[in-house]
């Protein structure tokens, strides 16, 4: 069994969900890069976390405490992977919402091995009794454990073996300041360009068989707002059309009519972008919109159009949130081919 087969088979136990099927837990796993060599994008990220990691080889010792913030999709959970398999370390995750009370946090504790990482995805959702427990877990390798009620109770100390805790959010402002003081390195992703996207797109389309030519990869990278998840996921969508019109090799027309058919435009909108605009651009005749009308309206919560779609349009500069709300740009009535009605054009 090689290296590579191996480190997938590590991986596949620690980061994929037991209920994805074999078969989908082995395309996940396939496209994950287990090197800082294989991680596309990320420059500067990537040559700190090379000083960080080979500093702490070279002296013998586990690396700092980590946390990476991002959008989501960045490759968070890849550079954890990472960072276990460049020190040659277990790999243990979890997520902020699932480790409710103390215990549960306790137990992972006490069951890491010496040198493991633990990864902590969306760890602002940590809970406030939760984050007091890491703090002496983080700072001192240590446990204090409370025994009993009342008069009779007592405090035991636990030692814990060494461990890097590499944490993740797309929300560092909830990050509690010494929860996050406490991280000896704190990265910061950022969305990828259409270059490195492009070269994410050609490496997994090589792993997963998938044969393009011309654009075809450069397309697919083009409406992947900027994320390899996304890019990633076009690609299986793409390939699975290619496949029902048995086509062999991916053209740039054939990805296009695969991407225009699973309604991703060239803007990287989906439906959802698409009718948010629409109500700014037609409905509300370009009139400043609340968030929660706005929401209403689209039949979504308020929380997933502020986090999941609001931020990409912010972006490519299709909406602009105003003190009265939202309001749709030029740029986005020229993209839908609306003409204003209103004066509220930005």
């Amino acid at each position: 069994m090689s290296r590579r087969d191996i480190d997938l088979t590590q991986i596949e136990q620690s980061v994929v969900a037991p209920v994805a099927s074999t078969q989908e837990r082995q395309v996940e796993v396939s496209l994950r890069p287990l090197t800082l060599k294989e991680f596309v994008g990320q420059g500067e990220l990537v040559k700190h976390l090379e000083i960080v990691l080979g500093s702490a080889k070279s002296r013998g010792q586990t690396v700092d405490h980590l946390l990476f913030a991002g959008p989501p999709g960045l490759g968070k959970t890849s550079l954890a992977s990472i960072v276990a398999s460049e020190m040659g370390s277990g790999l243990r995750i979890t997520s902020g919402p699932v480790l409710a009370r103390p215990g549960d946090i306790a137990a992972l504790l006490t069951d890491l091995q010496d040198g493991d990482v633990l990864f902590i995805d969306e760890i602002h959702r940590l809970s406030r009794s939760v984050e007091e427990v890491l703090y002496p877990a983080m700072e001192d390798h240590r446990l204090d454990v409370m025994i009993g009620r009342g008069p009779s109770a007592r405090s035991i100390r636990l030692d814990l073996p060494n461990f890097t805790l590499v944490g993740a959010t797309t929300r560092t402002g909830l990050v509690a300041a010494p929860l996050r003081d406490r991280f000896g390195f704190i990265g910061q992703l950022d969305l990828y360009d259409a270059r490195e996207l492009t070269v994410i797109v050609e490496r997994s389309a090589k792993l997963l068989d998938v044969v393009l030519s011309g654009d075809a990869a450069a397309t697919i990278a083009q409406r992947s707002r900027g994320t390899p998840r996304i890019a990633n996921r076009l690609l299986r969508r793409v390939r699975d059309f290619a496949a029902v019109k048995n086509h062999k090799v991916v053209t740039t027309e054939i990805a296009v009519d695969a991407l225009d058919l699973f309604g991703v435009d060239v803007f990287g909108l989906d439906k959802i972008d698409r009718r948010i605009l629409g109500l700014l651009c037609d409905q509300f005749s370009s009139q400043p919109v609340g968030l929660t009308t706005l929401a209403h309206a689209c039949g979504e919560e308020p929380t997933t159009i502020e986090d999941a779609y609001e931020p990409y349009l912010l972006r490519e500069g299709l909406l602009i949130r105003t003190p009265r709300g939202r309001v749709a740009t030029e740029r986005a009535f020229n993209h839908l081919g609306i003409k204003p009605r209103g004066g509220g054009l930005v």
